[in-house]
This record gives structure tokens, C-alpha cells and sequence, in this order.
């Protein structure tokens, strides 16, 4: 485990400062989002080759979905970004940073995605490490049901906002149906799924401590990078967004406030009659 760990930490700290000399040069340092999804890839399939232990079902199917879930949200953020100009995030940092900006951006922006990519990943390196020794059980079950349903919410949350936004008719409007009428955020919600079902797989290894990983992440989706930066943002320039708040969930997917309300006018009028 320990070898895993060190190979990754290098290889990411190599990645990420080209990464980062290049975002200089493209002056766009949005690039690191696309690079989001392929870092885990490439930590995962590193650290395969550097096993000495035989390759398992489990590594296998884990290798599998690793690179599914990160190529569909490289390709998608890649596609999303393309021929647009710098994420809003990053260039407010920029305009504010000035002229510090070139190496601000190296610690607050790359670096700082690099340790968290390196942390996140702990339990994809623990199942590696480990996997051998402890048979395929219920746990890789559960934790491919826990992958599935976050696929479908973060990729699907993802093609039908896509989709919406494509549609000259939709401009100016709020998307409120689909997966995102169950919650504010369906591919963040997603995402915090595809993690603990990681985790599960993890655990199944004997991989149990590395619970910080999905909890790391459920957190930043929540209440740093995802959700909260984004809704600080949409309250303010979206119209309708605040009326869409006091309706509609905003992680865990529930049903609208007003279709709850439908529901139990129709349940009194059918105890009164």
C-alpha cells in the first residue's frame, strides 16, 4: 500500500505542474477540471502495474468503472469548456490575485485538486493493495448497485441539463424536470454515490479505514465546490432559481414540496368524502 501511495503522490505532483505550466501558457487554468476524471485513471491503472499480486475479478471490474465514471466526466467537462473562456471560478481568483496570480494559481488551484485527487483515491489503492486475499461477497454487489444508481444520476443529470441547454426555446429558463426536479443537484448527488460505492469495494478488501475518501468528497459536493459555490451564484443571476429552492431538494433526491402538498390535499379530500 505504501508503494501505491508514494507512486501516485509522485506521478500526480509530475502531472499536475505541467498541468499547471500549461494552463499558464493557454492562460485558462480550467484545464484542471478536465483532468479531474483522467487523474484517477491513471492513478488507478499505475498503481495496477506496480502490484505484485495477481489481478482479481475485482480489480478488474473496479479498474472497469474507474474508467468509465472518469473518461464520461473528462469527455463531458472537456466538451462543456470547449472554445468557451475561463471557468468564472478561476477568473474571479484571477482578476483578484492580479499580478501573483501565475504561482497563486499553482498552490490554490492545482496543487491544492492534486492532494485531494491523490487523498480521494486512497481507496481505489487500498482495494489493489489488498483485493487478493478476500473473495468477491455481497459488498462488491452493494457496491455496484451504489456505482449504477450514481452513474445514472451523474450522467444523466449531466446529458439532460446538456440536452436542455441545446434547446434555443430553453433560453433563460430553469431545467426543473428530469432527475432535477428530485433534486438540485442530480449529478453531484451522483457523484457522492460512484465514491462510497468505491469505498465499498474497499471495504470488501479490508480496506474499511479509508472512509475518509467518500466522506471527503460527499463534503466538498455539498458544502465547498459543488453545491454551495454553485447556488451562492445561481440565487443571484438565475430568475425563478429562489422559488425552485424552496421546492426542490437540494442533494438527496425527495420528491417537490409541491407535489407532496398535492398529494396529502388529495388524501384529505378522500378522508372527507
Amino acid at each position: 500500500m505504501l508503494t501505491l501511495v508514494i507512486a501516485s503522490g509522485l506521478f500526480l505532483l509530475t502531472a499536475i505542474t505541467l498541468l499547471w505550466l500549461l494552463s499558464l501558457l493557454l492562460h485558462n487554468a480550467s484545464i484542471v477540471d478536465v483532468f479531474w476524471g483522467l487523474g484517477f485513471i491513471f492513478v488507478y491503472w499505475l498503481s495496477y502495474g506496480l502490484t505484485s499480486q495477481p489481478a482479481t475479478t475485482r480489480h478488474l471490474l473496479l479498474g472497469l468503472l474507474v474508467t468509465i465514471w472518469g473518461a464520461r466526466l473528462a469527455l463531458h467537462i472537456l466538451r462543456r469548456n470547449w472554445g468557451q473562456s475561463e471557468d468564472f471560478r478561476y477568473a474571479r481568483w484571477r482578476q483578484q490575485a492580479g499580478k501573483t496570480w501565475w504561482w497563486r494559481s499553482y498552490f490554490n488551484v492545482f496543487l491544492l485538486q492534486g492532494a485531494i485527487l491523490w487523498l480521494v483515491a486512497w481507496p481505489l489503492l487500498a482495494t489493489l493493495a489488498n483485493g487478493d486475499s478476500q473473495p468477491m461477497a455481497w459488498l462488491d454487489i452493494m457496491a455496484l448497485l451504489l456505482w449504477v444508481t450514481g452513474f445514472i444520476f451523474e450522467a444523466g443529470g449531466d446529458w439532460q441539463l446538456s440536452r436542455f441547454k441545446k434547446d434555443p426555446a430553453n433560453k433563460g429558463r430553469l431545467m426543473a424536470s428530469g432527475l432535477w426536479r428530485y433534486t438540485r443537484h442530480p449529478n453531484y448527488f451522483g457523484d457522492a454515490l460512484v465514491w462510497w460505492g468505491f469505498y465499498l469495494f474497499a471495504v470488501a478488501a479490508g480496506g474499511w479505514w479509508t472512509i475518509f475518501s467518500p466522506l471527503l468528497m460527499t463534503y466538498l459536493l455539498r458544502r465547498v465546490s459543488g453545491v454551495a459555490m454553485l447556488e451562492r451564484t445561481l440565487r443571484e443571476t438565475k430568475p425563478g432559481y429562489a422559488a425552485y429552492m424552496s421546492r426542490t431538494n437540494a442533494f438527496f433526491p425527495g420528491l417537490p414540496k409541491d407535489a407532496i402538498e398535492n398529494a396529502q390535499e388529495r388524501s384529505n379530500e378522500d378522508l372527507s368524502t
